[in-house]
């Protein structure tokens, strides 16, 4: 008679991770809503460089900017090349009709004398005052009090020559009276003259 043998052994499933497990569910739940976060910075940031119109705005308003930049340019240009025409033109002028203050007197002096020969008046006691031109290291104002004796005609021709004078003296005021104890054309002659004064580097206050 044959011999049955039975074998019986218990079937065993064991699962590492279940849908059911809490701790599953908190981990993709998580990470839904970490990429949910990148979409919506991502949409809110363009960091790709945004829309084909946001890109056409950007490109204009920089055309823009960079046509004001170019004429603010261009106007800065000009204005230095005349500043500096004017610097320049300014320094030929100081140079042509203001004398050094080291030979002012001897100069102006010498000039004045020369005039009222020429012009036939008879100079009397003359005074001056040295002042310096406010905003400026360099040039003084000399004003000028010089009395004369002339006639008439002297005095107009005086007057003719101080205008036509390469040394830029300036009348400021003028006064002629008749004299009383001599010829009846002669006059007493007052007169006040202005001329400028550059100081050149070295030369003492």
């Amino acid at each position: 008679m044959p011999r049955t043998f039975s074998v019986s052994s218990p079937l065993r499933v064991s699962s590492r991770t279940s849908l059911k497990d809490p701790r599953v569910l908190v981990r993709a739940g998580l990470g839904v809503l970490v990429l949910a976060n990148i979409v919506v910075a991502l949409i809110a940031f363009h960091p790709w460089g945004g829309s084909a119109e946001d890109l056409a705005r950007e490109q204009v308003d920089l055309e823009q900017q960079l046509t004001a930049m170019r004429a603010r340019l261009s106007q800065t240009k000009t204005l230095v090349s005349k500043v500096e025409r004017a610097r320049k033109e300014g320094d030929t002028f100081l140079d042509e009709y203001t004398t050094d203050r080291r030979t002012t007197f001897s100069t102006i002096f010498a000039e004045l004398q020369r005039i009222a020969t020429e012009a036939g008046i008879q100079p009397r006691p003359t005074t001056y005052r040295l002042e310096r031109v406010e905003g400026s290291d360099t040039l003084y104002q000399m004003s000028i009090s010089a009395d004369y004796e002339g006639t008439y005609a002297s005095l107009t021709k005086f007057v003719n020559l101080l205008d036509k004078s390469p040394r830029f003296l300036i009348i400021e005021s003028l006064m002629a009276a008749p004299q009383q104890a001599k010829t009846a054309d002669m006059l007493n002659v007052s007169v006040k003259l202005d001329t400028f004064v550059r100081q050149e580097p070295g030369d003492p206050t």
